[in-house]
């Protein structure tokens, strides 16, 4: 195993892990599962068989790990919000306001999909990751991929539109 392939493999991805496992937990551990993913990741380099790209492997793992974590917790209210990465914009706190409030109407509608919706939001749509880098982490096909993505959009839309009907 090459620890310096895998510090390479933290110093370029760690951010993309913790940005995957702030949208998927509802813990304010994340720093915690992010070392995890690379301490499994280095145990298990051996299964790591090079047809995914580290990104793909390590969010897999990452999923696996925030999956057993929320068995392990029994959590399942994602309607906390988690701290997210707070952009230096130069913007008026009015405006800023809003930002987080439409952050936070985000957070509460993709808490509200279901399971195989979230999965394919947050992968597609917030790790921006590609149909066929996703459909590996979800193990499904890149078929299925498109189409729950689709759907998944569409119940979004929806719940936002809830939102804003009840406000």
């Amino acid at each position: 195993m090459d620890e310096e392939l895998i510090t390479d493999w933290f110093d370029a991805y760690a951010d993309d892990v913790y940005r995957f496992l702030i949208y998927y937990t509802s813990t304010s551990d994340v720093e915690d599962l992010v070392q995890e993913v690379f301490i499994k990741a280095i145990d298990r380099y051996d299964s790591f068989k090079g047809d995914a790209s580290p990104k793909t492997w390590l969010i897999s793992i990452a999923r696996n790990l925030a999956i057993d974590e929320a068995r392990k917790q029994k959590r399942k209210d994602w309607r906390k919000l988690i701290k997210t990465y707070e952009h230096k914009i130069d913007i008026s706190p009015e405006d800023k306001h809003l930002l987080n409030e439409r952050k936070l109407e985000l957070h509460r509608a993709i808490a509200q999909l279901k399971q195989d919706y979230r999965d394919v939001v947050i992968l597609r749509g917030i790790e921006e990751l590609t149909v066929s880098e996703t459909a590996s982490i979800l193990r499904w096909t890149e078929s299925k991929v498109r189409v729950t993505f689709h759907r998944a959009l569409k119940a979004l839309k929806l719940h936002v539109k809830e939102v804003h009907y009840e406000s």
